[in-house]
């Protein structure tokens, strides 16, 4: 902190993330740019703390929806935390289209599945149907325009399609200008269904698909307190979300190895117990990687309970959760994916300049572009 109260990049990427629900390492940065994004990469109190504010009131607003206050009457699993609601019967209620059949509703998005229920003629809400983003059901989310009779008029739906139903369904989000909240529940949607991707490629069972959930759980959180306090999305390669922004950078799967690999790393020290602290120094203790608590945090705040043997006790990771001065493995991958990013984004505004009609030189750019990534 400097005279003008005012914090840089390199500090608030190193710090921050020792508090999970405040920031996660893959996407610290990318929180930073949009937190100062007025403020000529400085990052002031006051924007901080109208941060922490924001987050705190979605944070407790998950809560009081987790404790049965205002929430859904949904079947939820273990482990199944509701993340944001939408489509309230008498004022903006979500709009479902299948075919040229529309229902208005309400949309209550998890960690685990969609659900929507329809509103009947007398404003109360009838069974949830259940759209279950777990499983590998060939799921795609777009963003998609509809209208009355299936025409596409309004650009402020998602569309959603799987093996498991017989035709797309669209999710149409009321909005007098813009189409942001469209925008905000596509991204959130596809940050649900990379992080059941990565635990599917992976494998992960009990506290290693936890912590994978959780951690997409506080990146939707942070996402919605930015949205809600600052009123902007960062999208694309500067979103803060992190299974979305591993899927959409350039060698993004470094990245998720990494991750996966500091799970693993962690999981072999739980199976240790005292016997590794015992016989490993604390020189050795310092190359570990810092341990993810996206779970624990998530268990401290009363939205998610572990089974005892996915629970290990605290003494077991209290060594090494935070590290300054030493870079990571996962921020290493990140670090060379971005680098690669700058260039894609390069590439792309090459091949925007170039408007030519003669294909031998639009063939010829292309290999230029394609030379600089060798």
């Amino acid at each position: 902190v400097d005279g003008r109260r005012t914090v840089g990049p390199e500090a608030f990427a190193k710090i921050a993330p020792a508090c999970p629900a405040m920031a996660h390492p893959i996407t610290v940065r990318n929180l930073f740019d949009a937190l100062t994004n007025s403020t000529g990469g400085r990052l002031h109190f006051l924007i901080y703390h109208k941060y922490l504010t924001s987050l705190d009131d979605v944070l407790r607003s998950t809560k009081c929806i987790s404790g049965g206050h205002k929430a859904p009457a949904l079947d939820l699993c273990d482990g199944e935390v509701v993340l944001d609601i939408f489509g309230a019967a008498t004022t903006q209620p979500v709009l479902q289209h299948i075919g040229t059949s529309t229902w208005p509703g309400r949309l209550t998005l998890t960690n685990h599945a969609l659900y929507f229920e329809a509103i009947g003629v007398d404003f109360s809400y009838g069974d949830a149907v259940v759209y279950d983003l777990t499983k590998d059901l060939k799921q795609c989310v777009k963003r998609e325009s509809t209208g009355p009779w299936g025409a596409h008029l309004f650009d402020k739906a998602v569309m959603y399609k799987s093996s498991s139903i017989n035709e797309p369904v669209f999710f149409e989000f009321p909005q007098f200008k813009g189409h942001s909240r469209r925008d905000y529940w596509f991204a959130v949607i596809k940050e649900v269904l990379h992080a059941h991707k990565f635990i599917r490629r992976y494998r992960l069972v009990g506290f290693q698909k936890a912590e994978a959930l959780a951690v997409a759980t506080l990146g939707i959180l942070r996402y919605r307190a930015v949205k809600e306090g600052f009123h902007i999305l960062p999208a694309y390669f500067k979103t803060t979300l992190a299974f979305n922004l591993a899927e959409k950078l350039p060698k993004g799967d470094k990245i998720l190895e990494a991750l996966y690999g500091q799970l693993q790393e962690h999981c072999s020290r739980f199976r240790g117990g005292d016997d590794l602290a015992a016989q490993g120094s604390s020189d050795e203790l310092a190359l570990a990687d810092p341990f993810p608590l996206s779970a624990f945090t998530l268990v401290r705040m009363g939205l998610l309970t572990l089974r005892k043997e996915d629970n290990p006790e605290e003494r077991d990771f209290a060594v090494g959760d935070v590290q300054i001065g030493r870079t990571s493995s996962v921020q290493m991958a990140l670090e060379r994916s971005v680098g690669y990013s700058g260039r894609v984004e390069a590439a792309r505004a090459t091949l925007d300049q170039v408007k030519v009609e003669d294909i031998d030189t639009n063939v010829a750019v292309l290999k230029g572009i394609s030379v600089s990534f060798d």
